[in-house]
């Protein structure tokens, strides 16, 4: 049954321009960005100069956000961590080696996230030193978020320096390159013969910088040479010491790939990692390509694409990177290995999977690690609203799934232990119940599900533009719902884990507010959310509280993603972008739940604590 809505409006002091972004989302969000990415470049031009910085915050924005009750922390391993001390002695040497070459992945991806990331720290740092008390607090959100910009919890975008707006194009494109130049430029360049240029600017490892009339593709290694050499330094000395010869060949062989400019080295050493299982520690160059609105702007250009394709070249987004170190968890493993168990018979009954072919074969090219992480650098560690509970890589449009290789799941223990409890988040807004259904372990089940589901269904996906991670986002929460009842039958799951997976999928589907079209796991729960309303999977109660029909979630969630496995197997743009405006729409239930949120919780962000890393860091 559904209620009458009340007007319930949060109290968040100094934070009521919340309030006002929020009254605007009742309307469905214009998925064409590219008149905004226009005005985006043009104010790019004239705003912003480079020659000196200001602080974009007021001191009591800055101060409250950098304040323990807006602004939470995650620890990470401690110096006295039994994990740490466990270790046997070249295993400790080696983590120190692998924590470090992981800082220098950070400051690469510092500079693909914005060029004017590592000056305005420099800034930053010199304001310290005149007594700024402001700088301290900004110096302490660039650090959590890893950069001058973000989002919160709420989606506010917020710039630590005054003027400076983050460019579609991020750090890997000129930040005053419109979307009509960019596409004239490319246009011109075809017609001229220039088509190994114009594949080098449109692969996922380059940073594109003009070149006259004309724009070049310099290669990740070949640009910041010094820092990936620095990095693979350390990845060496760590393969030196470590106890595993398994994983010394893995680091050898991603140290190579960090000193020159070759795709299939870095296969060779992505197909080693993918293979890894019984390790002490953990290490990974995390590559993922969600933050690149430039290049998936190509999609929207029926003549252009049709050109690039008729020379043989298909865009790809850049890859923002990431630095994970860390020590494997054997307890939290065996459930893991037990999950793999089952890929192949889930394989079987993926919608038309006689038409693709799956990653996952009768030799289970898979890997999982449960990892208690020591550092997380770049996309890895960033806070910006949320954090990194676990990954699946490397990403189909990699050259090691090409030849063969398989994937690793790494799930980061510390993420999930240190996030909100999630009994008082849920108990707000669910029925009392089914409140003794939320428990910790049922969410993170859902997340091994979400992951596996990810190496489930079609490979070859090309043509389907910005809204590739969103379909393969929705992809993954569905099918990891549609599997849960064979997986309870099968013996994975007990029968109140199963309704436990099946309610925290329903509620995580409610955000605090509205997302726009960049964040594409948020863009997947609104759609997610919608769809399960309209096909009554939740009711609510005479008081406003959801009750989840449990007997419904299943069902629902096959059918989404048999509509979703149908545009990707036919990887049809138009049909992609019809069905994500058909479901990406704020609704009144969405808006009511919202607001229930926002009353509950006043944290707008969040810091990663490293204390163990930055004692290995400094010795």
């Amino acid at each position: 049954m559904q209620i009458q809505k009340v007007s319930l409006k949060p109290n968040f002091g100094h934070y009521n321009y919340i309030q006002s972004n929020k009254r605007q989302i009742n309307t469905a969000g214009d998925i064409n960005l590219t008149s905004g990415l226009e005005k985006l470049a043009a104010l790019n031009k004239t705003s912003f100069t480079g020659e000196k910085y200001k602080l974009g915050l007021s001191s009591t924005k800055l101060e409250q956000r950098a304040s323990k009750k807006y602004l939470k922390d995650i620890v990470l391993l401690e110096i006295t961590s039994p994990e740490y001390k466990e270790l046997e002695a070249g295993d400790k040497e080696a983590l120190k080696h692998l924590v470090k070459a992981a800082n220098f992945i950070g400051e690469i991806e510092l500079q693909l996230d914005d060029e004017n990331n590592i000056p305005f720290r420099e800034y930053l740092k010199k304001e310290i030193v005149k007594g700024n008390k402001d700088a301290v607090y900004a110096k302490k959100l660039f650090d959590a978020q890893k950069g001058i910009f973000a989002q919160d919890q709420f989606f506010n975008n917020i710039s630590l320096a005054k003027n400076l707006k983050q460019s579609p194009g991020r750090g890997v494109y000129p930040r005053n390159l419109s979307v009509k130049e960019f596409h004239k430029i490319l246009t011109q360049m075809l017609e001229n013969g220039k088509d190994e240029e114009v594949k080098k600017i449109l692969t996922q490892r380059t940073v594109v910088e003009r070149d006259g009339e004309y724009l070049k593709g310099i290669d990740y290694v070949d640009k910041f040479k010094k820092e990936f050499s620095l990095a693979a330094d350390e990845l060496e000395k760590a393969a030196a010491t470590s106890t595993n010869e398994d994983f010394n060949e893995y680091l050898r062989l991603q140290a190579k790939a960090l000193r020159t400019a070759d795709p299939m080295l870095d296969a060779a050493a992505d197909i080693k990692w993918a293979s890894l299982q019984d390790t002490p520690l953990e290490f990974t160059i995390t590559r993922e390509n969600y933050e690149d609105k430039m290049t998936e702007t190509i999609f929207r250009n029926p003549e252009l694409i049709a050109l690039l394709l008729e020379h043989g070249i298909r865009p790809i987004s850049k890859d923002f990177l990431g630095g994970r170190a860390g020590i494997v968890n054997k307890e939290g493993t065996e459930f893991l290995k037990k999950s793999k168990e089952f890929l192949p018979r889930m394989a079987k009954y993926m919608p038309y999977n006689d038409e693709y072919f799956q990653i996952i074969d009768k030799k289970n090219k898979q890997s999982m690690v449960d990892v208690d992480l020591v550092q997380v650098t770049g996309i890895s560690g960033e806070y910006r609203g949320k954090i990194t509970v676990a990954e699946n890589l490397p990403n189909l449009d990699k050259p090691a799934i090409a030849l063969g290789g398989g994937r690793r799941n790494v799930y980061h223990r510390q993420m999930r232990q240190n996030k909100s409890n999630i009994l008082s988040k849920y108990a707000v807004i669910l029925d009392e119940h089914q409140c003794r259904y939320l428990k910790p372990e049922n969410e993170h089940f859902f997340v091994v599900g979400h992951e596996n589901a990810h190496s489930l269904g079609p490979k070859k996906i090309k043509n389907l533009g910005e809204y590739t991670n969103i379909l393969e986002e929705n992809k993954a929460d569905t099918a990891a719902i549609a599997f849960v009842d064979y997986l309870t039958d099968w013996g994975l799951y007990t029968e109140d884990q199963r309704k436990g997976i099946l309610i925290i999928f329903v509620l995580q589907n409610f955000l605090s507010a509205k997302p726009d079209m960049s964040v594409a796991h948020r863009v997947r729960q609104v759609m997610q959310c919608k769809y399960m309303g309209e096909n009554g999977v939740y009711d609510f109660t005479k008081d406003g509280k959801i009750y989840v029909n449990i007997d419904r979630v299943v069902p629902t969630a096959k059918k989404m993603l048999n509509e979703i496995i149908r545009i990707q197997t036919d990887d049809d743009y138009k049909a992609a972008e019809d069905y994500v405006k058909r479901n990406f729409i704020w609704t009144d239930d969405m808006d009511f739940i919202a607001e229930k949120l926002q009353n509950n919780s006043v944290v707008l962000n969040g810091n990663v604590s490293t204390p163990l890393a930055n004692y290995l860091s400094n010795n």
